[in-house]
């Protein structure tokens, strides 16, 4: 990706004026990587758990490309990954890898954390396992037709 001063790329926290942009970005990936029975689930999430998950968008020019955020589990050693997405016509473009980089990084600093889940679909599997990630289970169909959940772990 190249960045210039006409497409500068930033990663700042969600605020509530990014709901339609994630909205968006979360309908653009419907049906290949959310079922669309998801959609009210992260509507939900948006208006009501974003800012506690340490929700983060990414920025290019003035149109959000990319979300995704992670939250410190209750045994305070384990960090989970959350509804991370990119644009569909952005995807391969190293946004993905700017994203995961910056959550990964987020939750390592944070004291304690040992570790990072995931749960995921067999179409980015393979993006995570380049992180690092390890298959833990597969449901298939875990969440809806033709949309296995691939559960995965990172140690640190």
């Amino acid at each position: 990706m190249c960045v210039t001063p006409k497409n500068p790329v930033t990663v700042r926290n969600y605020i509530p004026a990014d709901r339609g942009a994630c909205l968006a970005l979360f309908d653009g990936n419907t049906p290949r990587f959310f079922d669309t029975s998801e959609r009210d689930d992260f509507a939900c999430f948006l208006d009501r758990k974003a800012a506690a998950f340490s929700y983060l968008v990414i920025v290019r020019g003035d149109r959000i490309v990319a979300c995704g955020g992670h939250a410190i589990g209750a045994d305070g050693m384990t960090a989970g990954l959350c509804w991370g997405m990119v644009d569909r016509e952005l995807q391969g473009t190293g946004l993905g890898n700017m994203l995961t980089d910056a959550r990964l990084r987020a939750a390592e600093a944070t004291h304690g954390v040992t570790q990072v889940r995931i749960d995921t679909s067999q179409h980015t599997q393979g993006f995570y396992a380049r992180f690092g990630f390890q298959t833990v289970s597969i449901t298939p169909e875990g969440y809806g037709p033709g949309l296995d959940r691939w559960d995965m772990l990172l140690r640190f």
